[in-house]
C-alpha cells in the first residue's frame, strides 16, 4: 500500500530515496515517462517518491477556482497504481513558498527524503521566486550525494504534451485527443446516488452521480462511455448537464446509460470515462420528446460500441 505523507513538513525517510517531482496535474504520458524513470530505479532497491503539493499552485499563487484535471483522491489512486511507494503532498503556504532554493535541495530533497536520485521534467520550478531549477540541482548533486535526470518535453505532433495541452483538449470536449495525451480515457469518479428515476420510467435507467466540485468537466452534452465498477466495464453513454428538459436546478450531475444492465449500483462508487463526444445537451419540448432522442442515443451508442 502507498505511503502518503500529506501537509507536514516534519517528516524524515530512512531508506535512499528516487524522487519525481512536478504537480502532475492530469497524470499524463510526459509525466509517465517520468515514473518509467522512477520504477527503473526502484527495482534497483530505491523507494519510489513522487514529491508534489497539497493544494494546486495555481490557487495559491491568485489562481483560486480553476478546475483540476485530477483532484488530489483521485492523483492518490493513479500514483499507487502505477507503483509509487510514497506520496508526499508537500504544505504549499507563505512559509514553504519562501524557502530558498538551496535551502529545499539541502534540507527537503538530500536530508528529509534520504534523496539519490532525481527526475522532473525541464520546465521544473521549485523555491522561493521559482528560482531553482534543473541547473541548481545539477549544481548542488554532487555535495548533496543524488543524481539528477532531466527529461525533454514529448511532442504531439509539434506541440509539446503539458497538462494545459490535456486542459485545452477537454474543455473543448475533444476526447479523442485528451486520451491520447494522457494514454487512458478521461474520466470522473462519484458514488451512485438516487435521483428523479425518470430514466427508469421511460425505460432506460441511469447511474446519476455529481462529480467533486474542484473536478474539470468536459462541456455538457452527451458522451459514448464507459463505466468501471465493482471491477468489471460496461460500455455506456453519458450526459453531462443539468437535464433541462426535466430540472431548473443549476447543478451538474453525470447520468449514464449501461446497455442492457440489470441491477441496483446505488452507493456504489463507479468510474465513469469519455470515449468521445456525441451531441450538445439540449431542452425538448416534451418528456417524449426526450425519450425519443434518447432511444435513438442509445442505438447509435450501441453501433459505436458495436454491441
Amino acid at each position: 500500500m502507498m505511503q502518503i505523507i500529506n501537509g507536514r513538513t516534519d517528516f524524515k525517510l530512512t531508506e535512499k530515496s528516487a524522487v519525481a517531482i512536478g504537480k502532475f496535474d492530469g497524470i499524463h504520458i510526459g509525466h509517465k515517462v517520468l515514473l518509467l524513470h522512477l520504477m527503473e530505479q526502484k527495482m534497483k532497491g530505491m523507494k519510489a517518491v513522487v514529491f508534489t503539493f497539497d493544494s494546486p499552485a495555481a490557487s495559491f499563487f491568485g489562481k483560486a477556482g480553476e478546475a483540476e484535471l485530477t483532484p488530489l483522491s483521485e492523483k492518490r489512486r493513479l500514483f499507487e497504481s502505477l507503483g509509487v511507494d510514497i506520496l508526499i503532498e508537500f504544505p504549499l503556504n507563505k512559509e514553504t513558498a519562501a524557502i530558498p532554493a538551496e535551502e529545499f535541495v539541502e534540507k527537503v530533497l538530500a536530508e528529509q527524503i534520504n534523496t539519490a536520485y532525481i527526475v522532473a521534467g525541464s520546465d521544473l520550478s521549485f523555491g522561493a521566486g521559482g528560482k531553482g531549477n534543473s541547473h541548481l540541482l545539477h549544481q548542488m548533486s554532487e555535495q548533496c550525494g543524488f543524481e539528477v535526470e532531466i527529461i525533454s518535453k514529448i511532442l504531439y505532433g509539434e506541440r509539446e504534451i503539458s497538462s494545459s495541452y490535456v486542459r485545452e483538449s477537454v474543455e473543448k470536449g475533444d476526447m479523442k485527443t485528451a486520451s491520447f495525451l494522457l494514454g487512458r480515457l478521461y474520466s470522473i469518479t462519484g458514488t451512485v446516488e438516487s435521483g428523479k428515476r425518470l430514466g427508469r420510467k421511460l425505460g432506460m435507467p441511469t447511474l446519476n452521480i455529481y462529480p467533486e466540485k474542484d473536478k474539470l468537466l468536459p462541456p455538457n452534452g452527451v458522451y459514448y462511455s464507459t463505466v468501471n465498477c465493482r471491477g468489471k466495464e460496461y460500455k455506456a453513454i453519458t450526459n453531462i448537464g443539468k437535464k433541462p428538459t426535466v430540472n431548473d436546478t443549476e447543478a451538474v450531475s453525470v447520468e449514464t446509460y449501461l446497455y442492457d444492465y440489470e441491477g441496483d449500483l446505488y452507493g456504489a462508487e463507479v468510474v465513469v470515462s469519455f470515449a468521445e463526444y456525441k451531441r450538445a445537451e439540449k431542452k425538448f419540448d416534451s418528456v417524449e420528446a426526450l425519450r425519443e432522442q434518447m432511444i435513438k442515443d442509445v442505438e447509435e451508442g450501441r453501433c459505436y460500441h458495436e454491441i
